[in-house]
């Protein structure tokens, strides 16, 4: 078992995938190779996203910003048909035992319910949060989302909504150097009703490079 700050100790560095998508609706498959590069944030970028996202007063102390987790990702992805999509990002992962004030925060009053395929049941040992970015993958521009950690089955999780899709993205870390990870978009549908009609579903073994 691994507690959140060594599951995102061990997530940095470089790491190499084959991933599967389906996308029910067109019935089609697609495959793609990605390589991700993996950087802890430095202290100044943690409280440069920090400031563009939450307000003051909102969470307990400033100098606590320091040990909220935190990447800079960066990927080059090239599908089996030769195209190339390529980004670079930074995301922070703010625990909600940290957040002294809720009603502080942006809401979203037309966000849909949680997927099922997301839903956790209340334990003493998940940890929830915010998931801060400065660059979304489907849409551009800053994303809010939220994210709960499971350190018995040391998985991440990621929901995401979007203007016209949820994505629930789950890594789960198996070795120190292997870890899943699947995708599920959905349509957005009208404010609380629960997605279900699938967008597109994507999973792959990815597996850290470890110097020889």
């Amino acid at each position: 078992m691994l507690e959140i700050q060594d599951f995102f100790s061990d997530c940095v560095g470089t790491w190499k995938t084959e991933r599967t998508y389906h996308y029910p609706l067109q019935n089609e498959v697609e495959r793609s190779y990605t390589e991700f590069q993996v950087a802890a944030l430095a202290s100044a970028e943690k409280h440069q996203i920090s400031s563009a996202f939450l307000p003051v007063g909102s969470i307990a102390t400033v100098s606590e910003i320091d040990r909220f987790p935190g990447f800079r990702i960066g990927f080059d992805t090239v599908s089996e048909k030769g195209d190339r999509v390529s980004m670079n990002l930074k995301a922070l992962f703010v625990p909600e035992k940290s957040i002294v004030d809720v009603h502080l925060l942006p809401t979203d009053p037309l966000a849909p319910a949680t997927p099922l395929t997301a839903e956790i049941l209340d334990s003493t040992e998940v940890i929830r949060g915010l998931y801060l970015r400065d660059e979304g993958y489907l849409e551009s521009g800053t994303i809010t989302g939220r994210f709960t950690y499971l350190p018995s089955r040391q998985t991440l999780e990621l929901v995401t909504y979007y203007s016209r899709s949820v994505a629930v993205d789950q890594l789960r870390l198996i070795s120190p150097t292997s870890r899943l990870r699947t995708i599920v978009t959905y349509q957005r549908p009208q404010p609380g009703e629960v997605p279900t009609v699938i967008n597109l579903v994507g999973f792959g073994l990815e597996q850290k490079v470890v110097d020889s």
